[in-house]
Formats: structure tokens, C-alpha cells, sequence
């Protein structure tokens, strides 16, 4: 809030500090457009946050800086202390302080040269504009069938791109577009064909660039004309210009970036690829199940065709024909068993009954009698006296087996085995 002081005249006007460090904001930022600082940086810290801080000095003064976050994400120079470098950047001041800093856009080694400081100017007054905007970028079609590519057709890079999109089976439609891809007048030929390219009205995705080289033959793809070109297009446009380190603003205005030609050629054909190895897959599983399905198909028929085949009446014939056979074999088979069962058995029984047997009672007492016989017959008298002994008998036949026995008188018989003698006793014996 203005005070006045009487012991300044009255009519003085005494600011605040917060008002005076607000003048000196204005005057600073708004007299001062944004440029280009070159000196030796150090102080630096690195902020949790993603903000770098630092102080850039020469010989006779000494400025504060500070890239914040997003700015520090697209630098490729990583800041240290005694680090040469040019910066682009605008003056602010910082209100809490009273301090002025310089906003740094883009950081480049000192050495670089002109080509990268309008390359780094143009890329932020573009950025600017808006030209870079992700809300921009059209989407890139996932099966492009008719693809354009801007570039000298008498280069190694669209000989790759040719090649990697053959190799890969890519059965789409390549029309390369002629155009110069260095020197002067590079750049307006390839806006040109753009142009050309969109008014034909039949390609579904663009491709601009060429192979690698020093920033100067790449300048063509850093030219505003051609930026601009890039950016308007509407067809979606793979920018692939150079090596994998190289970037140009053809990159940045483009709806997407390959690092190389050959890269941009894999990013067009790889979801073709993809959906022809799905393809492929899905042949395969097809083909597999259908087999499977015509196996199983076939074992059904097969087991309904013998299920028919056991139903028919000729099966059923046939079966009671086995059948019939079998219990013929098995009525057989029993009747042998059965036959051989009753022959085992007469047998046992003969030799049962021929040991029972009276014939053999009576066989067997017979030698049992004719030996007792013939013993009977060696004990009988005859058989004594055929051994010459001679058997006395009185009158009445008695046998005398003593001497005191004879008679004193009387006959007696002497028996022998041929005949009897009568005998009598001499007188005086």
C-alpha cells in the first residue's frame, strides 16, 4: 500500500517491498526476451522434486538458474560443476528473495555450434506453439495396407525398410515418394510430397526420413517448412530419420518416432506379424482340434458300428451260433469228464470187488488148504512109513508105539508102505 511521508515532500510515494520487487519483475521480464547465456556452470543441486539448481558464471559475474522438472526431462547434457555450456532461458525473478534467475529451456556444451542453438531456439518456439503437443498426435494405425515413404530411393535406409518388410512378409502396399533428403531445397521437396501424399488420399500411414549422418546432412528434417509440413499433415506420419541417437524436429512434429528406417519398418509390420503368428496359431489349434474331433467322431462311429453289428440278426445269429458251439464244447468236455469220472470209478470199484472177491477167498484158502494139506499129508502115517518106517498094530488096529505094549501073545500087523504083514511073537522073547 502507497503511504506518504511528509518528510518526503508530501506528495512521495513510498512503495512496499513485495510492490517494488513487483516493478522490478515487470521490468525485468518484460524488457528482456528470452536468449542465450554461455558460461561455466556450478552450485548444482538436484531437487527430490526433478528441478535442477545452479549457477552459471564467467571472469566478472555470476547468474542463478534453475530447469525445472519437465525442461529437465528433455535434456540430453547432464549439468555438473566446471561444465561449460550455452543456455537458453528466459530472466525471472523470484519474488520471496528479490532475487532474479535465469529459466533455463535448453542446455547445450559449449562447442556445439550454431546448428544446435537455432535447433534448440526453433524447437522451443515451436513447443510453443503447441506444434509438439501429445494432444496433437494422431494414432498410428495397427494394419496399415498402404504406406507411403518419403525419402531418396536411391539410399541404404529405404533398402533396409524394403528388406526388413519382405523379410517380415508385410503384404501391404509401399510406394516410396521421391525426394531429395540433404542439401538446399531438401526440405521444401519433402513438404511437397506431403502435400502430394494427401491429396492422392489412398495411404493410410507416412513414413519420412533417410539413414544416419552428421547434424548437418540431418538439417533438412530441422527445418521450419518442413517441421510445419510434418505437423499439418493428415495422414498419420512415423518420422525415422537417422540412428537411434539422433533426433530431429521432424521427430517431435511427427505423430510417432522410430529411431531408424529399419525400426519404423518393424513398428508397421509388427502387428501384421503378430496377427500372423495369431493366425498361424489359430490354424494350428484348428487343425488340432479338428483332428481331435474327427478322432473322436470316428471312435463314436466305430462304437456304434459294433454296437450295430452285435443288434443285427446276423450278429445275433452268429452269437447264438458261438454260442451253441460253446456249450457243445462244454457239454462234451463234461460228458468226457463225467465218462472218464465213471471209468475211474468202475475201475475202483473192480479192484474193490477183486479184492472182495469170493474166487479169491476161495483161491486163496485153497493154497491155504493144500498146503495145510500137504503138511497134513508129511504128518500122515503113509507118508511115515513111504519113509521106510514100519507101524505095528495089534488085532484091533491100534497102533503100538512101545515094546511093553506087544501082546505076549497074539499076532500083530507090521504096516508098510506097500502092504501089511501079520506077525507073531516067538516064543521066550
Amino acid at each position: 500500500m502507497a503511504l506518504t511521508d511528509e518528510r518526503l515532500g508530501g506528495d512521495a510515494r513510498v512503495a512496499s517491498v513485495t510492490e517494488f520487487t513487483r516493478r522490478v519483475k515487470a521490468l525485468l521480464e518484460g524488457g528482456m526476451p528470452a536468449g542465450w547465456v554461455r558460461g561455466e556452470v556450478s552450485n548444482v543441486r538436484s531437487q527430490s522434486s526433478g528441478h535442477v539448481y545452479f549457477s552459471i558464471k564467467d571472469a566478472g559475474a555470476q547468474l542463478s538458474a534453475v530447469l525445472f522438472r519437465g525442461d529437465a526431462a528433455r535434456q540430453s547434457v547432464v549439468l555438473r560443476d566446471g561444465l561449460q555450456v550455452v543456455l537458453f532461458g528466459q530472466i525471472s525473478v523470484y519474488e520471496a528473495r528479490g532475487q532474479y534467475q535465469l529459466i533455463v529451456r535448453a542446455v547445450i556444451e559449449d562447442g556445439v555450434g550454431r546448428l544446435q542453438r537455432e535447433f534448440e531456439a526453433l524447437k522451443l518456439r515451436l513447443a510453443a506453439e503447441g506444434l509438439f503437443a501429445p494432444e496433437r498426435k494422431k494414432a498410428i494405425p495397427e494394419m496399415p495396407r498402404n504406406v507411403g515413404f518419403i525419402t531418396s530411393p536411391t539410399g541404404a535406409a529405404v533398402q533396409d525398410f524394403i528388406k526388413i518388410m519382405k523379410r517380415r512378409d508385410w503384404r501391404g502396399r509401399l510406394v516410396i515418394l521421391p525426394a531429395k533428403v540433404q542439401g538446399e531445397g531438401a526440405a521444401a521437396e519433402m513438404a511437397a510430397q506431403l502435400g502430394v501424399a494427401a491429396s492422392l488420399g489412398f495411404f493410410d500411414l507416412l513414413v519420412i526420413g533417410r539413414g544416419g549422418g552428421s547434424m548437418e546432412d540431418l538439417w533438412a528434417f530441422n527445418e521450419e517448412v518442413l517441421v510445419r509440413a510434418v505437423a499439418a499433415c493428415p495422414i498419420p506420419t512415423v518420422s525415422a530419420v537417422g540412428h537411434e541417437i539422433d533426433f530431429t524436429l521432424c521427430d517431435f512434429a511427427a505423430d510417432q518416432r522410430a529411431e531408424t528406417p529399419s525400426a519404423a519398418a518393424e513398428l508397421i509390420s509388427s502387428r501384421y506379424v503378430a496377427c500372423a503368428e495369431r493366425v498361424s496359431q489359430g490354424a494350428e489349434r484348428l487343425t488340432r482340434e479338428t483332428e481331435d474331433h474327427l478322432q473322436r467322431a470316428r471312435k463314436r462311429i466305430d462304437h456304434a458300428t459294433s454296437r450295430l453289428r452285435l443288434l443285427s440278426p446276423s450278429a445275433r445269429i452268429e452269437q447264438g451260433y458261438l454260442k451253441l458251439d460253446d456249450l457243445a464244447n462244454r457239454l462234451a468236455s463234461a460228458g468226457q469228464r463225467r465218462l472218464q469220472d465213471h471209468r475211474h470209478a468202475v475201475a475202483q470199484l473192480r479192484s474193490e470187488l477183486a479184492r472182495r472177491s469170493p474166487e479169491r477167498r476161495i483161491e486163496l484158502e485153497s493154497h491155504r488148504l493144500l498146503a495145510l494139506w500137504k503138511r497134513l499129508q508129511a504128518a500122515s502115517p503113509q507118508s511115515v512109513l513111504n519113509r521106510g518106517f514100519v507101524m505095528v498094530r495089534d488085532e484091533q488096529g491100534t497102533p503100538i508105539m512101545r515094546r511093553a505094549a506087544l501082546p505076549p501073545q497074539g499076532a500083530v500087523q507090521a504096516e508098510f508102505a506097500d502092504g501089511v504083514v501079520r506077525l507073531r511073537r516067538a516064543r521066550g522073547e
